[in-house]
């Protein structure tokens, strides 16, 4: 009787430890994601332009993030998201030089501290970064454009890893919101285009589609606070893109959301601060 009670009790205190594991608070089960995404990449189709230039990316976002909290805040902060921003750096941009990916995790990194409104910074961090290499650095830079190609088994390895861990964190419905957004979308631009279905659909099977899906878009410090808002603006990320895909415009997708993110950010806070006028002046 006393060995089934302790079983029982063992039983307990491992499924409470793998609850609070998988729970919300836990900010390590993105890196643990993203550390997947990468792991499965490269093994597959070896997805980065080095090991050496990811380290650098990451060392530098990670370095970046100590210097920049303790001047800024007097503290030293959780290094979770420094960390996704350096390895998505790595994963995502592709340069002989390795000057870019130090320059690229400096900025995205620095975005955070430097470009804030109402205390909140509005960009997500490798998203402003990776867009302004793209942009700046357009001779020197390019972007991740490998897909899985036709074995299917790493993209079912993220996708059921990535959408276990994304319901967790309470943040599915905005995955979803914007896959459905991109099938309709392709389904559209291919009547517009001519072009077949299946090409059009094609991006969203590779590698840098998953960071996008499940980190870029997901990221709570910039997205807006409602779950219907949240899914207004990643329809609207995607409407967003098609129309920048139309018009050939490369890496649409980052360019959407450096575009749509922000404005949704503003539009919400300007919206609160009107609705705080409105109360005051009938208190």
């Amino acid at each position: 009787m006393s060995h089934q009670v302790l079983t029982s009790t063992s039983q307990q205190v491992k499924f409470a430890a793998l609850k609070r594991f998988f729970s919300p608070a836990n900010r390590y089960l993105s890196p643990l994601l993203i550390s997947c995404i990468l792991l499965v990449g490269q093994l597959s189709y070896g997805i980065l332009e080095s090991y050496t230039r990811t380290l650098l990316a990451i060392v530098t976002s990670l370095v970046a993030e100590m210097i920049l909290s303790r001047i800024y805040f007097g503290k030293w902060p959780n290094l979770a998201s420094a960390y996704i921003s350096g390895i998505s750096v790595g994963i995502l941009l592709r340069s002989p030089a390795f000057w870019p990916y130090a320059l690229c995790g400096l900025i995205s990194i620095t975005s955070k501290y430097v470009l804030r409104v109402h205390d909140r910074h509005i960009w997500n961090p490798s998203n402003f970064g990776i867009s302004a290499m793209f942009i700046l650095a357009s001779g020197t830079v390019a972007g991740l454009s490998i897909q899985w190609g036709n074995f299917v088994w790493p993209m079912i390895v993220i996708w059921t890893l990535g959408s276990a861990i994304i319901w967790r964190l309470r943040r599915f419905h905005i995955s979803a919101t914007y896959v459905v957004s991109f099938l309709v979308f392709a389904l559209l631009r291919s009547w517009i285009t001519g072009d077949p279905w299946r090409s059009e659909i094609s991006p969203i099977t590779g590698p840098m589609y998953q960071l996008f899906i499940f980190f870029m878009i997901t990221d709570p410090k910039t997205t807006v606070r409602s779950k219907a808002g949240q899914c207004l603006v990643v329809v609207a990320v995607a409407a967003v893109e098609m129309a920048l895909r139309l018009h050939q415009v490369v890496y649409a997708p980052f360019y959407a959301l450096f575009l749509v993110g922000p404005t949704a950010m503003l539009l919400e806070m300007w919206m609160d601060a009107r609705r705080a006028r409105l109360v005051a002046a009938h208190a």
